[in-house]
């Protein structure tokens, strides 16, 4: 009997020794929104670029594995939905862990559908973009970096200290329609901002240009994309306000529930980084402010504290 336990033992350890060697040799697949500057960017004939790619190449060397970065575009329209597009990705085996991903409760729960349609994504044939993918169970990394709305100020109001939202009344606000931010503001002390707001449509106007022509005050939104079209546009007279919205997401990868040896590596390898100072380098070098991750590390329910405030 004892023998036969020893045999099954060294049996299990060279499996376990095959198995991890055999995953060394495999990619570390990691998906990557193609238009999020300047967190990643993918253009043909360019270089990609950002501070997720930066990132995924770091943690693919410390797990000892070459990377491969799966590209997806993401629409912005009323019938997506990140956390359905995450989980077919994962789910369809296009890879193991999606970047950037906003940690909250609900990106987090069990989907309420069984299957989903994949995103558009680099390789994709016509009969990829029509078929449903079964999901899976998403679970979370350790947060790498807070994510928060910023107010951004037009060239008549960037000498405007705000100490809160509320501080917004009288200037002319522009914001996209059905936003997050569009959620705020509307329903900001019981509508008191109203009367001064305009609605843009999202991927028709030009939220940004809108304001550096002096169209208008004031917007909210998230830093990364002000980070995005400071770098675009180094003569913008759009300027931080420095104030951010108290209600911010942190962001960090997301895997399948069934490959809890990757997430704890992934943990291991972005705390190492965080504690070296590489993390927020790599930030830098993006053009990204970057901001530390807070507690809680997974935000709870957004629209109730947005409806408190």
């Amino acid at each position: 009997m004892r023998a036969r336990l020893l045999a099954w033992s060294l049996a299990a350890l060279c499996s376990a020794f095959v198995t991890a060697a055999y995953a060394a040799d495999e990619p570390l697949k990691i998906c990557l929104d193609e238009d999020r500057p300047p967190l990643s960017v993918h253009h043909r004939g360019k270089p990609d670029s950002g501070f997720d790619v930066t990132l995924a190449q770091a943690i693919a060397e410390r797990l000892g594995r070459p990377l491969k970065i799966q590209w997806f575009e993401s629409k912005l329209d009323e019938d997506s939905s990140p956390q359905l597009e995450a989980n077919a990705l994962l789910s369809d085996g296009r890879c193991s862990l999606v970047g950037g991903y906003a940690l909250t409760q609900d990106s987090l729960v069990v989907p309420g559908v069984k299957t989903a349609k994949l995103p558009d994504y680099d390789g994709a044939t016509r009969e990829d973009r029509r078929r449903r993918v079964a999901l899976g169970v998403l679970v979370p990394s350790q947060p790498y970096i807070y994510s928060p709305m910023t107010v951004v100020l037009g060239p008549e109001a960037r000498e405007r200290k705000l100490a809160g939202i509320g501080d917004l009344a009288g200037l002319r606000i522009a914001i996209e329609s059905g936003s997050l931010g569009d959620a705020i503001l509307m329903t900001f002390d019981k509508g008191k901002l109203i009367d001064d707001i305009t609605h843009l449509v999202p991927g028709r106007d030009d939220l940004l240009g809108a304001l550096d022509r002096g169209d208008y005050d004031a917007t909210l939104l998230d830093l990364a994309r002000f980070d995005a079209y400071r770098t675009a546009h180094p003569d913008t007279a759009i300027s931080a306000s420095g104030y951010y919205y108290p209600i911010g997401a942190n962001r960090g990868y997301v895997g399948l529930a069934s490959d809890p040896v990757l997430i704890d590596a992934v943990n291991k390898a972005l705390s190492e980084l965080s504690s070296g100072g590489k993390i927020a380098e790599f930030g830098k070098q993006a053009g990204l402010t970057y901001l530390p991750p807070r507690e809680p590390a997974i935000l709870g329910d957004v629209w109730k504290q947005i409806i408190r405030q």
